[in-house]
């Protein structure tokens, strides 16, 4: 069990997710291109949830994933 405020919170503190919003520019098994500004290819496995908001596509991965 982990306090909430320990040494180990300190020195690991949890990542910072985010919903970016992006164009799907292409898919393979692995990965999904996406372009917000930069075109950036985002492994599968980091992305934690996808949404269509307003027609827009929105991810959402840690802060550092996405520009």
């Amino acid at each position: 069990m982990f306090w909430p405020l320990s040494i180990y919170r300190l020195m690991y503190p949890k990542g910072k997710y985010i919903w970016a919003q992006v164009r799907i520019l292409h898919g393979t098994e692995k990965a999904i291109l996406v372009d917000n500004g930069t075109r950036t290819w985002i492994p599968k496995s980091r992305i934690c949830g996808i949404e269509l908001r307003n027609n827009f596509f929105e991810i959402y991965v840690r802060e550092s994933a996405v520009g």
